[in-house]
């Protein structure tokens, strides 16, 4: 197991994930939330946004009121498959990619003042009391701009929740202790930039709506300081992308594709460990590595 189920005096292993839409706890940290639930941690998730600019067939909103209402649907049942002890929806819009008018909707998730949403994942850190969190890498994997938003949130709340002057509530202040972000191979990600050619797609154009650029993202490098062994809980993993159906995580969808192919390139997650700082070296195999009780 990665982490006890019970520390020696008696608090619980626990994790929060702090991501935008509803698939993003799927494809990109699935594996991790699942090996941990496994393990007898508590995991949480914080969904900033209800995914309402995802492009959806019309035939996968049959029984459905928006596309929010069947995205909501997919979200809950991502997290049975994974095992999360609860999802918490902080309600903004989903802002859609940069550029598009989306980003200026007043409800927009990228249009909130930074501190008002800090604000809102202070209480939620004060409220389940982490030891580890985690959320998306600066350039939020692939510069979506709720991705970056809700990444740049989740630091403020991280380094505010325990300071008893910053953000002040009905909750006491409570200070996680190890903060990560989300990170996936770049050999990877070159190496499929390179093959996609070969079988007739543009890995500039890559996503449902060819507005994702992996050939930008490939120049980006982040450390990696720790990694998720996730092939005892692959079938969970899959389960939950399979749930996002509408978003390409069906049987031969596109993203539920590429997030497999980067699962399974040597079956583990990957992460940049962003507090406390990384001495050089560090290779974690346990998020919680470290943790004082």
């Amino acid at each position: 197991m990665l982490t006890r189920s019970e520390s020696t005096n008696g608090t619980r292993p626990t994790l929060l994930a702090v991501l935008a839409h509803p698939d993003d706890e799927s494809f990109g940290s699935g594996g991790t939330l699942a090996r941990y639930a496994w393990s007898g941690a508590h995991v949480h998730l914080i969904c900033a946004t209800g995914g309402e600019e995802g492009t959806v067939a019309t035939h996968f909103l049959e029984g459905y009121g928006s596309i929010a209402e069947r995205r909501r649907a997919e979200l809950m049942c991502a997290a049975e498959a994974l095992g999360l002890a609860s999802v918490t929806l902080l309600g903004y819009r989903d802002s859609g990619m940069a550029g598009t008018a989306a980003n200026q909707h007043p409800e927009a998730l990228a249009a909130q003042p930074l501190e008002a949403v800090a604000a809102r994942v202070t209480h939620e850190i004060r409220r389940l009391r982490p030891q580890v969190v985690i959320t998306f890498d600066p350039i939020g994997g692939y510069m979506h701009p709720d991705h970056i938003a809700i990444q740049r949130a989740t630091v403020e709340a991280f380094h505010a929740a325990g300071d008893p002057a910053r953000f002040p509530g009905d909750l006491p202040p409570y200070a996680p202790q190890k903060l990560y972000f989300q990170t996936f191979s770049r050999r990877v990600l070159r190496a499929a930039v390179r093959l996609m050619p070969l079988f007739g797609r543009d890995p500039r154009r890559f996503g449902t709506n060819g507005d994702i650029d992996l050939a930008a993202l490939a120049a980006y490098e982040f450390p990696t300081h720790a990694s998720i062994d996730i092939l005892p809980v692959l079938p969970a993993r899959e389960r939950a992308v399979a749930c996002h159906a509408s978003q390409g995580g069906g049987s031969g969808g596109l993203r539920g594709g590429l997030a497999r192919l980067l699962a399974l390139a040597g079956g583990h997650e990957t992460y940049m460990r962003a507090h406390p700082p990384a001495p050089e070296g560090l290779h974690e195999t346990d998020l919680f590595e470290g943790v004082v009780w």
